[in-house]
């Protein structure tokens, strides 16, 4: 383990194009800080992740793809410990400030000890991961029994099985020259394009996460695994069965595609929590208790 900065950084880091993509996006000066002013204090996000985390004062939590820091400036609070996981430095310099605790690594292959933290996190993560199953692997591997992996903001695949004239609507809205048109959100034709890299299972027909893929990995880890299909502009409600309502574009995309928007499967993202199952051989903690 080497150090930059204060920042801790795992040896043998080896880049793909995707990661390359992010660690470029979240850690540029300008894109990343606006990134963090645009996502952090979301009031749907806050109240989805408050009825799950109501309290993390004195807990050890490591939140992977922590970008420049936007779960831990939301949710506030005092954990005994907080470690920001990304793989741009820039990104973590921010996330720095914010009280994280840095590591600079791949999601996939993290340089932490097995079994230590109370909760882990990933706001939007997965779906930026080459392989998507095995960071959830290593996110599940951190926890100790009972503790608590929360997940959201991964793209739903069933949502957007775009087709004909569907699909074409989208990638017409997607178009870099749409993007600059839009006053609230202008941005530059390189900062476009460099996201969109990033997105790497967030691009077209196809992409994005399935509820098998939790299930499939998750379960046989020992956990009790709740999923919530939901739209972007809702809260807590979810944990009632609602889902939301998605915007007009997405809706239109989906019913010229054939698929019914009011259903779960249309619904924008998947949240995830899950907990770790506590079985009799965890009771023991050293070899002196067996």
């Amino acid at each position: 383990m080497q150090h930059v900065s204060g920042i801790s950084v795992a040896s043998h880091l080896v880049y793909s194009q995707g990661m390359l993509a992010n660690a470029y996006f979240f850690g540029h000066p300008t894109w990343g800080k606006k990134y963090l002013r645009q996502e952090s204090h979301n009031p749907f996000w806050t109240r989805r992740w408050r009825a799950v985390i109501p309290d993390w004062d004195g807990k050890i939590v490591v939140d992977i793809g922590c970008g420049p820091g936007n779960v831990y400036a939301t949710l506030g609070g005092q954990p005994a410990l907080i470690i920001g996981v990304d793989i741009s430095l820039g990104a973590l310099t921010l996330a720095q400030q914010v009280g994280y605790t840095p590591l600079l690594a791949d999601a996939q292959a993290l340089p932490l000890k097995s079994g230590f933290a109370d909760i882990v996190t990933l706001n939007g993560t997965i779906h930026h991961c080459d392989d998507m199953s095995a960071a959830l692997r290593e996110a599940a591997r951190l926890l100790k029994p009972e503790g608590l992996l929360v997940s959201d903001l991964d793209p739903q695949v069933s949502a957007r099985h775009y087709s004909g004239l569907g699909l074409w609507f989208d990638r017409v809205r997607r178009a870099p020259v749409r993007e600059l048109l839009r006053p609230a959100e202008r941005r530059s034709g390189a900062e476009i394009d460099t996201r969109a890299a990033s997105e790497v299972h967030n691009f077209g027909p196809g992409d994005g996460i399935t509820p098998a893929t939790y299930r499939s990995v998750l379960a046989p880890l020992r956990f009790d695994v709740a999923l919530y299909p939901h739209n972007h502009q809702i809260g807590s409600e979810i944990f009632e069965g609602e889902c939301g309502r998605a915007p007009w574009y997405i809706r239109a995309a989906q019913r010229l595609s054939g698929i019914d928007s009011t259903a779960i499967a249309a619904a924008q993202s998947i949240m995830c929590v899950a907990r770790k199952r506590l079985v009799p051989q965890d009771i023991f903690e050293s070899p002196e208790d067996i």
